[in-house]
């Protein structure tokens, strides 16, 4: 199994012991006049280190797939010094988020253009840092089909996992979308096994996610505790479904931590919210140990790596 690319070097899969938070932030900026409170900056690493560290501790956090990409303040220093200071692996992105976070550099840029910077990006580092990005994401869209621009930035994501070997990872806003954004990146050549659909648990359609599933594409139940977007209780009739209907095998989960008032520290759920409360309703709901480690840390390894073994639970 290759090996995957951490902002603190290369880590071999079976270094990966403990379960894996696969859609999260722990540094970004998506303030805007609407919205003061979407940051996580230095006044937080504190808190994100802490909170890390702490679920490395008690639950055996191993590895955290962080999804800020260009255009939504990415500080892949910050990343670094979090991971190293709270001994949890974390893998950096790069790529585009939806259309109203698009940086200037997408105005007028074709796909072959888009696709060279991501390549640049991957193979020699973001920036001045020299990290390099172990996943392409969260490659973002808004409505039923992506704008205009947001096809050329899912494209140049296809064409530069293609390039490179990384997977792409979407957003998929409000869970809308994914089944074209599945087409989009497929049409473009790349292998639905390479692809994270984003967001799913914010849309209420099972049929939507065994689809997906179907197709052979991860299906991201990645807001668990927001729950003022869906209860909890509606994720687990989602996640159950696709369980039994043997897609146990193409689901990811996380909490999505994409503001400061989301930590622990200031009132939220934090990032363990996962680990203290949603997994203790899926084991009473019947799942055993064998399950949770498949959901939790060999989905989002086979995801990261490309490994297209499909795995079924009894459960």
């Amino acid at each position: 199994m290759h090996t995957i690319a951490t902002v603190t070097g290369p880590l071999a899969p079976s270094l990966v012991t403990g379960p894996v938070l696969a859609h999260e932030h722990i540094a970004l900026d998506l303030r805007r006049d609407s919205d003061r409170e979407a940051v996580l900056d230095a006044r937080h690493t504190e808190q994100v280190t802490d909170e890390l560290a702490s679920l490395r501790a008690e639950f055996g956090l191993s590895l955290v797939v962080e999804q800020t990409c260009r255009g939504m303040g990415h500080d892949t220093d910050a990343l670094a010094r979090v991971s190293a200071a709270s001994r949890v692996a974390v893998v950096a992105a790069t790529g585009w988020y939806y259309e109203p976070f698009h940086p200037d550099e997408v105005n007028g840029a074709g796909v072959e253009q888009l696709t060279d910077t991501l390549v640049r990006d991957i193979e020699q580092g973001m920036g001045t840092t020299g990290i390099r990005p172990g996943v392409i994401g969260e490659v973002g869209s808004h409505g039923e089909h992506p704008s205009e621009p947001e096809r050329r930035t899912l494209t140049a994501a296809a064409h530069a996992a293609l390039r490179t070997g990384l997977s792409v990872a979407t957003h998929a806003h409000l869970g809308v979308g994914g089944p074209a954004q599945l087409g989009l990146l497929t049409t473009a050549g790349l292998a639905p096994h390479r692809v994270a659909i984003g967001h799913q648990d914010l849309l209420d359609a099972p049929a939507v996610h065994r689809a997906l599933a179907a197709e052979g594409a991860y299906v991201c139940l990645d807001t668990i505790g927001k729950n003022h977007y869906r209860s909890d209780t509606t994720r687990l009739r989602l996640l159950l479904a696709l369980i039994e209907s043997g897609h146990a095998d193409r689901v990811l989960l996380s909490c999505d931590v994409s503001r400061h008032g989301y930590l622990t520290g200031e009132g939220g759920t934090g990032y363990g919210h996962l680990f203290r409360s949603f997994l203790p309703r899926l084991r009473a709901a019947g799942a055993d140990a064998d399950l949770i480690d498949l959901i939790t840390r060999r989905n989002p390894l086979r995801f990261l790596t490309g490994t297209d073994t499909r795995e079924k639970s009894d459960a």
